[in-house]
């Protein structure tokens, strides 16, 4: 494993990171498993954003703990476990009982407390005048995070947060598809643009954003280096064309200022594929040709299964739901095992009440109450 410094904190971190958000709470010895070989690999950097407990403490009991001067730990601060949904929130009611929580699952101690998902302008600005950043930064003064970061979509909020001495570095989404979008503080204007015509001719905002970080020592990890997967399918991607693993790696890692590409892995072969970087030859990393002429962009409207859209007022897990229901349409008819799936949800698209709140919250524009309308109506529930 090859290591790299995460800016000017002084950490070193392997190039390939664990993004554990597909961990479940239930299966401690997958869970155990998976972190067990990572480690053994060389990972040595983990991203717990996931507001459930009992993920947070599958993490914690699986090595992290047990091997706690192996690992650097990301934590976010705002991301909590509400009514038993995910809730992103500023509510410092909310957020420090939830911080709390996390620093316990990690023996008391995390290296990079990140402010979690902040997509505009003016929330960023509110963040850092008044308590929210207050908290931040009275806990690293206490010694229970050694630095502090941030985790966006928009190159926007990057570029201030790369200005703003209190942040160290940004966890931000980068994948060969979104470089060649434009920024926008209004998320249902993002990614509507078509793709610049060769790789060189990326948006001119998140080419600063990179040069940005590295003049001024603000180290990123990745997150979404690989859009929820859809880069593997020649029949998803833009590029019309499949990447491999590697690919996206090396595109990710190739950015200025960036020191990891947290993965999300799901089983020991997905977390080889990734690894397998490291002995990967040029020829396997080269991913020239597949952006040479990308066509106009086709994630605007896509659920990548990131998860911010919750809560739900009605309690739907959009993302396990969205994801059943694009598994159904890739074949001719409803297979069995994702039907069954689906229908053993507690709560389904159905249920939905088109309120709407959700996708205020969604990163992507996805028009989610339809999708709920036209899910319910796929799998008759």
């Amino acid at each position: 494993m090859n290591y790299r410094r995460l800016g000017e904190t002084g950490l070193m971190v392997s190039e390939i990171g664990f993004g554990a958000e597909w961990m479940p709470g239930d299966d401690q010895e997958m869970v155990s498993e998976l972190v067990g070989f990572a480690m053994e690999k060389g990972v040595n950097i983990v991203d717990c954003w996931m507001a459930d407990p009992a993920v947070r403490k599958a993490l914690g009991t699986a090595g992290v703990c047990s091997h706690r001067d192996k690992w650097i730990v990301q934590g976010h601060f705002g991301a909590t476990w509400q009514n038993g949904q995910y809730t992103r929130t500023r509510e410092m009611d909310a957020v420090i009982p939830a911080w709390e929580e996390l620093l316990s699952c990690f023996g008391g101690h995390i290296e990079l407390g990140l402010i979690h998902f902040v997509d505009s302008l003016a929330e960023f600005d509110g963040i850092m005048a008044g308590p929210f950043i207050e908290y931040v930064r009275a806990e690293k003064g206490a010694g229970r995070i050694d630095h502090i970061g941030i985790s966006t979509h928009n190159p926007e909020v990057a570029l201030r947060a790369a200005e703003t001495p209190d942040i160290e570095m940004i966890m931000f989404s980068i994948n060969p598809a979104f470089d060649m979008l434009p920024a926008s503080e209004e998320l249902d204007d993002l990614f509507k643009e078509e793709y610049q015509p060769s790789l060189e001719n990326m948006d001119p905002q998140r080419k600063r954003l990179y040069a940005l970080c590295e003049e001024n020592g603000v180290g990123i990890t990745v997150m979404k280096p690989f859009a929820g997967g859809r880069l593997f399918s020649a029949e998803k991607s833009p590029f019309g064309v499949a990447m491999t693993p590697v690919q996206a790696v090396h595109y990710c890692l190739t950015r200025p200022a960036v020191a990891s590409v947290l993965a999300g892995f799901r089983d020991i072969d997905e977390c080889a594929g990734c690894l397998a970087y490291e002995t990967a030859d040029d020829t396997a990393k080269n991913y020239a040709s597949i952006l040479a002429n990308a066509p106009q962009h086709a994630y605007f409207g896509n659920c990548i299964y990131c998860g911010h859209c919750q809560p739900c007022t009605a309690g739907i897990d959009i993302a396990t739901v969205n994801k059943y229901s694009d598994l159904a349409q890739m074949q001719d008819e409803v297979p069995a095992s994702v039907r069954d799936h689906y229908l053993a949800l507690e709560v389904r698209a159905g249920d939905c009440t088109g309120c709407g709140a959700c996708e205020a919250n969604c990163p992507f524009g996805v028009p989610i109450a339809q999708r709920m309308a036209g899910t319910a109506a796929l799998f008759g529930a």
